[in-house]
Parts: C-alpha cells; structure tokens; sequence
C-alpha cells in the first residue's frame, strides 16, 4: 500500500527514524508541500500523512485512491472531516503525545514572566550586574505564583497536566470546562467563562478551535480580565483576536500575552504583536521535544498497522 507524507519535517527532521513505518508499507516523505503539489503528489496514494497542510474537499475529491488519512497531531481541524467520512476514507490522529512537553512549555512561558530570568539574564551578559554597588538587583517586579489563580479553558489531558502542576505549585485552579464538578478533583474549581476572566492571575487555552470560539480572546474578553492577567496560548492562535491583544498590551490593559501558536503561520513580518515587549511569542514549538516526537512516530506506527489490520484505531470520523 502506497503512503505518502507530505510534510514530513516538522514531526521528523531527520532525528528519528521512519524505518518502523517503511517496514509497514511504501512510503515516500516530502519535507513539505505547497498547495499546488499536493494532487500531484498524492494522485497515486492510497494513503496520506499530514501535519498541517489542509486537506480540503476539493483535495479530497481529486484523489480518487485516497482509503486513510493519518493526522500527525492531535488537532485535525486542517482536515475536511466530513468529505473525508462522505468518501468512506478513515482519519485518524494522534492523541496525548505531547501532553508532558506542551504542559512543560506553558510553564517556561509563565514562569519567565514571573522571574523575568530572560530578561535578568540578558542583563548580566551585558555586564548590568557587575556595575551595581549591591550584591544583587532588579529593575522588574518578581511574583511569586503559590496562591494565585490559574484558570482553565479546556480540560483535556493538557489542560489537566497544567492544572497538576499549578496545583503542585501552590495555585488555585478554576477551569472553564464541559465535565461535571463531580467528575473532577476537590482542587478544581468548575466556573463559567466571565467568572473565570474575572477571577484568574494566569489564564491558559487548551481547547480545539472551533467556529464558536474562534477570536474568543477579543477586547470585550479582556475588558472582563484584570490589568495583571497573564494570558498563555498553547492551543490555536485563532482563539485570540491578535490585533486586539496587541492593542490590549500596549495600553497595558493586560500584562502579557504568551503565545507558541498564531493565526497564520508561518506568521506575517507586520503581526503587532512582534513589536511589543510584553508579548511573548515562540514558534509553534511546545510539542516538539525529541521525546514527544517519539512517541507521536511510535503512535503513528499503531495506527497505521491498525488500519492495515482492518481495526483501525484513534479514529476522529467514525
């Protein structure tokens, strides 16, 4: 069976092996492609691999070979699920894999803001440090995060992973979510969505885009939210509306924006939000540990042999 990848370098730029897949069927990996080579390249296919490339219906419909799509990424909202279902073609995606990694990198956004150790940092390398008469100084407010609130939206099995840490931590945890109170632990809280912009030092995003809240992060949100908040994105850049964010912190009307995803990416050179000091913006890459990306190849290997074998699994359009 013939599988086609056709962005192949973002989960695998050559640190880990494809040889477990290839054992499995004929693969050919592109690095990348653009939307005018897709059909050429996947014509013959009886499968595809794809990160972020859109597989639309107009895709779907010149691809007449086309039995499984493998999402390699938990999110598949570049994917037309329901042309895909029309066709009888299974789509599957890869759950959990970067559940450690991610959670791991909304704290490295965070807890920079909160020590400033970027910024001290930079500071000593310009030997700032060795002119003070004191054995030490600071020029930004440090905070401490033990008792401060984090509030949630989305409480899947990252948001949940954030919600152990803040705990672990010493923080209040409130969570915007659709499982009953019942169904979660005494240390959090369930709240609604105002009650948690109105209440929260800290606010992370870990719910799937969808057409309902997209730009749900806008100006009349962060008019709900105190000027401290510090907001963290690690979900989907269309969650925020980035022209009002940036507007936002430069009347100081939030105190930071951390983002690892936006709207368009790779993003366009004038994003606003590029100009301002109190946005901190890394480049999609909170997944992206060696050790996630193992395990993502490791779940891709399952599924594809899963299908092979007639009991496919991770299956996000039965």
């Amino acid at each position: 069976m013939k599988f086609v990848d056709l962005d192949g370098y973002a989960a695998n730029p050559g640190d880990i092996s494809w040889e477990p897949l290839r054992e499995l069927v004929d693969l050919v990996v592109y690095d990348n492609s653009t939307p005018e080579e897709i059909i050429d390249r996947a014509k013959d296919a009886d499968a595809i691999l794809v990160n972020k490339i859109n597989i639309t219906r107009e895709v779907i419909a010149q691809l007449p070979k086309l039995k499984y799509i493998g999402e390699l990424a938990t999110g598949y909202n570049n994917i037309d699920i329901r042309a895909a279902r029309e066709r009888g073609i299974i789509v599957t995606n890869i759950p959990a894999y970067s559940t450690n990694s991610v959670a791991q990198f909304v704290f490295a956004h965070l807890l920079n803001v909160a020590t400033q150790v970027d910024h001290y940092a930079r500071a000593s390398r310009e030997k700032v440090w060795c002119r003070k008469d004191m054995f030490c100084y600071w020029d930004e407010p440090l905070m401490e995060l033990s008792g401060k609130t984090l509030g949630i939206v989305g409480l899947g099995n990252i948001g949940y992973k954030v919600a152990q840490i803040a705990h672990t931590l010493g923080m209040d945890v409130s969570a915007f979510t659709s499982k009953n109170s019942n169904d979660l632990p005494e240390w959090i809280r369930k709240t609604t969505l105002d009650g948690l912009y109105n209440t929260s030092h800290v606010i992370s995003l870990h719910c799937p885009l969808t057409p309902e809240n997209t730009r749900m992060i806008n100006k009349e949100a962060i008019e709900k939210m105190h000027p401290d908040t510090i907001l963290i994105n690690t979900g989907r850049g269309a969650l925020v509306d980035e022209h009002d964010m940036a507007e936002a912190l430069a009347e100081n009307k939030i105190k930071a924006y951390c983002a690892d995803v936006l709207t368009d990416e790779p993003p366009h050179e004038d994003n606003p939000l590029f100009t301002l000091p109190n946005a901190f913006i890394t480049p999609h890459i909170a997944w992206a540990t060696v050790e996630a990306r193992q395990r993502l190849m490791g779940i891709c290997v399952e599924n594809v042999r899963s299908f092979l074998e007639g009991t496919p699994q991770n299956v996000v359009n039965p």
